[in-house]
């Protein structure tokens, strides 16, 4: 069966993603005669996402397994390349998206220095700004096409809604990308990237980054 998904953002309902409702039981004809008690339930056994509170069922169940985090990184560096090599290439002739003095080429780190000082010029902070718009509205658009980026299609991945499996609407779409991208371009992204690494293997038991707990989604594997 192909991978690929609608691009209206609402799945049919064989959509092998999807969640996967419980067969109804038979009812009974009242009589006491008719069958003995039903067995008690087996003790809970916890899914492959760990289930839900209390030992409830686990709210992902019947869907595929959730992504691997190398297979996310990975996925993650392929749409950053797609999207900052042709920013890049676009602000050379506009002198690069960062300004650095020349005044002290002989020192390598009176550069150092100037580069730094410099991180937040009108330069740099225009180049941002348009950074963020491409980056969000390339995450938005693909997270509610198919839930795929290209960078998920190659790597096998999608993001899905945490409640039900459906493709993530434009509104859960657009938040999840600006929660990944605001920070990670305008405000600290080392430690941005550090710690949504770090959630996609100790998170439990989803392994969501904030921007998937901000848009209340997750990634799964298509493969």
């Amino acid at each position: 069966m192909s991978n690929d998904q609608p691009t209206s953002g609402q799945p049919p309902e064989d959509d092998p993603f999807l969640k996967k409702p419980q067969e109804p039981q038979p009812p009974s004809s009242g009589s006491p005669y008719d069958s003995a008690p039903p067995p008690p339930p087996p003790p809970y056994e916890p899914g492959p996402y760990g289930g839900g509170p209390y030992g409830g069922p686990d709210p992902l169940a019947g869907m595929p397994p959730l992504g691997e985090p190398g297979k996310r990184i990975l996925a993650r560096l392929i749409d950053f390349l797609i999207i900052s090599i042709p920013l890049y290439l676009i602000s050379l002739p506009f002198g690069g998206p960062v300004e650095v003095s020349s005044n002290n080429a002989n020192s390598n780190y009176d550069n150092f220095s100037n580069a730094f000082n410099q991180t937040y010029s009108a330069r740099q902070l225009l180049w941002s700004l348009i950074g963020l718009v491409a980056y969000v509205a390339y995450d938005t658009y693909f997270t509610h096409k198919d839930g795929r980026t290209i960078g998920k299609r190659l790597l096998k991945l999608r993001v899905a809604m945490l409640n039900d499996g459906r493709v993530p609407d434009t509104s859960s779409a657009f938040l999840r990308a600006v929660v990944l991208w605001l920070p990670a371009l305008l405000c600290c992204p080392c430690l941005w990237w550090l710690i949504n690494i770090v959630l996609m293997f100790t998170d439990k038991p989803y392994r969501q980054g904030l921007q998937d707990k901000a848009a209340k989604t997750v990634v799964v594997s298509t493969a």
